[in-house]
């Protein structure tokens, strides 16, 4: 149900303020979006998550888990935000585009902390909002990144994760 929500809400964002129309546009930049979100599910989420979604009872009774909220973010919140963000971003100047950046991590963080408000979603390995927050950041600068400039936006995200890899000292045998 709450996930039906979410989608509901993204999907008429996308509606009202994406340039769904020309989503080939922005298709490399969320498949690089998506990828990140499915190496933290299939490495992560299991063995050594930062965090975990948890569906309330009602969710829960029909079926849903966290990797269903997971993916359904990945498959509807992630096109979303990727179409709205990019083709919306501000062109040619630098503090309206970190000002719309911003209001891009607000967003998400209002969102996270709405989850942490209703359970909805719970944190391990000391991971906390305002991990979140940062990772929100360095997630929004590099996709404009990859919207411009896609091996650059490659070769941060492999320092981003070698650096939060190294600070939550995930251990390697993730890997199994």
């Amino acid at each position: 149900m709450i996930n039906a929500i979410y989608a509901a809400i993204w999907l008429g964002a996308l509606w009202i303020w994406g340039d769904w129309r020309n989503w080939r546009t922005y298709y490399p930049t969320i498949l690089f979006f998506i990828l990140g979100d499915f190496l933290y599910l299939l490495l992560l989420s299991d063995s050594y998550p930062m965090w975990r979604y948890v569906p309330p009872d009602v969710d829960q009774k029909m079926g849903v888990t966290n990797k269903i909220v997971s993916l359904s973010i990945i498959a509807i919140k992630y096109p979303s935000t990727a179409i709205i963000y990019l083709s919306r971003f501000p062109e040619n100047n630098k503090l309206k585009g970190f000002l719309y950046t911003l209001c891009w991590v607000l967003i998400y963080l209002m969102n996270e902390f709405i989850d942490v408000k209703f359970n909805l979603i719970k944190y391990y390995n000391g991971w906390n909002l305002w991990w979140s927050a940062l990772f929100s950041a360095a997630i929004f600068v590099l996709l404009r990144i990859h919207f411009k400039t896609p091996i650059f936006a490659w070769v941060l995200s492999a320092m981003v994760i070698v650096v939060l890899w190294n600070i939550f000292d995930v251990p390697f045998s993730v890997f199994k």
